[in-house]
């Protein structure tokens, strides 16, 4: 197989996930509708569609262990998909939501995931066996506008959400019936479900995607103001650092490592950012052939004051 190779599914897709083997791709085709796609002998052939949302999907996350879809819809619900023999079954989530839901994404440990929404709140699913669907807990009245990314803390517990409210924010989600006491670790250990961490103001525009690194010791996320920002030791005094680019807005962004990152948005060519041996961080290429890395001002790396480093 090829390092890169380009496929196209659909005019317009609105979201999508991949298994954890890369071997399977789930996307909403701009419609109602999940198409699941599988690599067969080099090619990849339509498998299964998921028929149960009465508008756009705007939110799938494949979980890698459990081999479930949650997806979560303009119609203000969310299903979690099982594979059942050679059959995708929905089960129910309850999330008591009277906006557009714009966001899914399961925690580490698979047994919670999260929804955000324009109804400016945030619902925090679990599984009630007795009763056989999912029911939530809304984290309300923190954001002023509709939430477009969350992002798990590895702990399962601590949850980032980025906003069109121009701001960052960081939550506790323990729910007793679900998670163990000792997975309350560390500074914010004492926190009830709900209770805001930290609030981050660095941007001036929306906020579209949030991200943690892999130790869950660095947060990224980006604006509409084409920045991408970096917040290490979050806490009480967070370390915050900023990249400004004359490109158009990011997305979304991924770490590959500690101190390597993919930012993704509207240019249409994924930029790469890199962490220097003093944790600064700068903007390094794309990863496209038609653009080339600039040196210009508009490409450098700024503290949380504002001052060059």
């Amino acid at each position: 197989m090829a390092a890169v190779e380009v496929h196209k599914f659909a005019q317009c897709i609105t979201c999508h996930a991949w298994s954890r083997d890369r071997s399977m791709l789930a996307f909403c085709p701009n419609n109602n509708e999940v198409h699941i796609y599988a690599l067969l002998q080099g090619k990849w052939e339509k498998l299964h569609v998921l028929q149960k949302h009465d508008q756009i999907v705007s939110g799938i996350d494949w979980s890698a262990r459990a081999n479930k879809i949650v997806t979560a819809s303009h119609d203000r619900n969310s299903y979690v998909w099982n594979l059942e023999g050679s059959e995708w079954v929905p089960t129910l989530v309850i999330l008591r939501l009277n906006r557009a839901a714009l966001c899914v994404k399961w925690n580490p440990r698979e047994n919670k995931f999260a929804v955000g929404s324009g109804a400016k709140t945030v619902c925090i699913c679990y599984y009630e066996q007795e009763n056989n669907w999912w029911v939530s807990k809304l984290i309300r009245k923190r954001h002023d506008s509709s939430v477009t990314s969350v992002a798990w803390h590895p702990n399962n517990i601590l949850l980032a959400t980025a906003s069109t409210d121009g701001k960052c924010r960081i939550f506790s989600t323990f729910i007793k019936v679900v998670d163990a006491k000792e997975s309350r670790t560390g500074p914010f250990a004492d926190s009830k479900f709900g209770e805001q961490i930290l609030q981050l103001d660095l941007s001036f525009s929306w906020s579209f995607g949030v991200r943690w690194s892999p130790s869950g010791n660095t947060l990224a996320y980006v604006g509409h103001s084409s920045m991408i920002y970096f917040v290490d030791d979050v806490g009480p005094s967070p370390l915050a650092q900023n990249v400004a680019f004359r490109d158009l807005p990011l997305r979304d962004v991924l770490f590959l490592s500690e101190r390597l990152l993919i930012g993704v948005g509207f240019d249409c060519n994924p930029m790469v950012f890199a962490a220097d041996l003093h944790g600064i961080w700068h903007f390094i290429k794309f990863l496209g052939e038609r653009k080339t890395t600039s040196s210009g001002p508009k490409y450098g790396s700024q503290d949380g004051n504002g001052s060059c480093v």
